[in-house]
C-alpha cells in the first residue's frame, strides 16, 4: 500500500491526511503538540473554555465537503448555525454599526447609519462578487505555480476583466472611490487583516474578502471553533490515519531528489509522498538543510502578528455579541506602525470575541469569556513584556471607556499570547500569523506553491503557502495539493 505522511496537524494538515486517505493511501501524521488542531486548538482557565487562535468562521462548506467525500453526514459529527449579526462596531465618537450578515438588512443599515447610497453599496458589493468569480477557480483552488491553471478559460476571462480587479489602486483607495463616510471606509479597510495585511498598501483586489463575508454569511460552531478540529480528527481516525503526537520531525528524508520519508528523533519513517503542514520557511530551515531555499519567497514580508488577551469577565455585557470591533481613531498610524514601525500603535483597533453568547457553557453562569486581540507586528526581537504591559493598559481604558464600566475590576482570570509565543507552539514564523503578507499586487503569485519544483514528491500546505492564511484558505490548500497527488 502506497503511503504518505504528514508534518503537522494543523487544519490543513488534518484536511489533507483526510483527502490522502480518501484517495487510498496509508496516511501517518506527525505533531509536535500533545492535541491536534495547530492555532485552532482550545485551553480551559478557571472555569471559563477559550479558543486559542481563530474566532472567525466562514465558508463552512470547505469543512463539511470533507463528511461528504466520506460518505458521511457532517452533521452528525458538526453542527453550526448562521449569525444574524456578523459584528458589531464601535467608534470612538459613538457612532455604532451592526453589521447583519443579510445582505439587505446591511445595506439598509449602512445606508442609516453612515448616509451612504443604497445603490452604492449595492454596487460595491457587486463588484466585490464579480472579482471572486472570476478568480476562486483560479487563485484560490488551483495551483498558482501550474502552466495548465493559465491555459484555462478561467484565466482568459480574467484577463479580458483586469481592471475590474483594481490591481492599481490600494484597498484604502479603493474604498474612498466608491464611498465618502470615514467610517464606512474604515469599517471595509479591516477586510485587510483578514489575511494579516495593511489595507493602505494592499490591493483593491482585497475587496473581494468582503464578499465572502456577505455572500455565505458568518458561522458559529455548536461546541466552539475547536470543534472544527475535533470534527476533522474524529475524521481522519476513522479513515485509518495514524497519528503520532508528541513527535517532532527532524528531517524530510531526500534520495537523489525526491522525498522519501522523515527522521524523528527515535526512528525513520518511509513515505512515496511527504507534504508539509509546517511554516514553509521552518520546513526549509529545520527539516531539509541539505535542500537550496527559495530566498526569494522566505524574505517575504510577513504578516502581521497578534497580541491575545483571554479573560474570565465577572459579568455579562448585553451591548457585545460574537464579534466585536473598536476601532482606532487612527488608522493609518496603526498599520504605520505595525508594518513600518515593528510596534504597537498608541489607539490600536480592538477585536473581542465572546463564544459564551452563543455557547453558554464556555463561561460560569452570568459571566463571558473574552478573546481580546490587537493586531501586532510579527517577532522582531521586541520587549514584549514591556509591549505586553502598555497594551493592557490602553485596551482596559479604551474599552472601559466605551463601554462605560471600570472593566479591570470584572476580571478574574488571565493568559497572555505573544507573537514569540504564537512562533514556539505553532511554528508560524516569526509569529505570523498569516504567513507572508499581502502588502503587494503581486502577493498572491510569490507566495510558495503547494509543491516542491526541486524534491519530487515533496508538498506543502498551510497559511504560509498558496493560496494563504485562515481556516477557508487552509482547507482549500489541502485541496490542492491532493488534487496534484495522483490516486492510488
Amino acid at each position: 500500500m502506497k503511503k504518505a505522511i504528514v508534518v503537522g496537524a494543523g487544519v490543513a494538515g488534518l484536511a489533507s491526511s483526510i483527502r490522502l486517505a480518501l484517495k487510498g493511501y496509508q496516511v501517518q501524521v506527525f505533531e509536535q503538540n500533545s492535541y491536534p488542531g495547530g492555532k485552532l486548538s482550545t485551553f480551559s482557565l478557571q472555569g471559563y473554555r477559550f479558543d486559542a487562535g481563530p474566532s472567525l468562521f466562514t465558508m463552512p462548506h470547505f469543512v463539511t465537503e470533507l463528511f461528504e467525500l466520506a460518505g458521511e453526514s457532517a452533521a452528525e459529527h458538526f453542527e453550526f448555525s448562521k449569525k444574524e449579526v456578523a459584528c458589531t462596531y464601535f467608534w470612538q465618537d459613538g457612532t455604532e454599526f451592526t453589521a447583519y450578515s443579510d445582505r439587505k438588512q446591511f445595506i439598509k443599515q449602512a445606508h442609516q447609519t453612515f448616509g451612504e447610497p443604497e445603490e452604492n453599496i449595492e454596487r460595491y458589493f457587486n463588484r466585490a462578487k464579480k472579482k471572486y468569480e472570476l478568480t476562486s477557480t483560479l487563485f484560490l483552488e488551483k495551483s498558482l505555480h501550474k502552466l495548465k491553471t493559465f491555459l484555462s478559460l478561467d484565466t482568459v476571462k480574467a484577463l479580458f476583466q483586469l481592471r475590474t480587479f483594481e490591481l492599481q489602486k490600494t484597498l484604502h483607495q479603493a474604498n474612498v472611490d466608491a464611498f465618502s463616510s470615514t467610517h464606512f471606509i474604515q469599517l471595509l479597510d479591516r477586510y485587510a487583516t483578514y489575511n494579516g495585511s495593511d489595507p493602505y498598501q494592499t490591493s483593491g483586489m482585497m475587496t473581494l474578502i468582503q464578499h465572502l463575508e456577505s455572500a455565505y454569511g458568518t458561522f458559529v460552531p455548536k461546541k466552539g471553533m475547536v470543534s472544527i478540529t475535533d470534527a476533522l480528527f474524529g475524521l481522519a481516525k476513522r479513515l485509518g490515519v495514524q497519528f503520532h503526537f508528541e513527535t517532532s520531525v527532524e528531517e524530510i528524508r531526500v534520495k537523489s531528489r525526491q522525498a522519501k520519508g522523515v527522521k524523528t528523533k527515535t526512528a525513520s519513517y518511509e513515505a512515496d509522498f511527504v507534504v508539509s503542514n509546517m511554516d514553509v520557511f521552518h520546513t526549509y530551515k529545520k527539516l531539509l538543510p541539505k535542500a537550496k531555499p527559495p530566498q526569494k519567497r522566505l524574505k517575504q514580508e510577513r504578516s502581521s502578528s497578534a497580541v491575545i488577551f483571554y479573560w474570565g469577565i465577572a459579568r455579562q455585557f448585553d451591548k457585545l455579541d460574537l464579534h466585536n470591533i473598536f476601532f482606532s481613531e487612527a488608522y493609518q498610524k496603526e498599520f504605520q506602525a505595525i508594518f513600518k514601525e515593528q510596534t504597537v500603535a498608541e489607539d490600536p483597533t480592538i477585536y473581542v470575541n465572546i463564544t459564551s453568547k452563543d455557547v453558554p457553557e464556555d463561561a460560569p453562569e452570568g459571566c463571558e469569556n473574552w478573546f481580546v486581540m490587537v493586531n501586532t507586528p510579527a517577532q522582531h526581537g521586541q520587549d514584549w513584556e514591556q509591549l505586553v504591559d502598555r497594551l493592557r493598559t490602553i485596551v482596559i481604558r479604551k474599552l472601559s471607556e466605551r463601554l462605560g464600566v471600570a472593566l479591570q475590576q470584572w476580571i478574574v482570570c488571565e493568559e497572555v499570547l505573544t507573537p514569540p509565543r504564537i512562533e514556539s507552539k505553532t511554528q508560524s514564523y516569526r509569529g505570523a500569523l498569516y504567513g507572508a503578507s499581502s502588502n503587494d499586487a503581486m502577493a498572491a503569485f510569490l507566495r510558495h506553491p503547494n509543491f516542491s519544483s526541486r524534491i519530487k514528491n515533496l508538498y506543502f500546505c498551510g497559511g504560509s503557502v498558496h493560496p494563504g492564511g485562515g481556516i477557508p484558505l487552509c482547507l482549500l490548500s489541502a485541496k490542492i495539493v491532493a488534487d496534484l497527488i495522483p490516486k492510488v
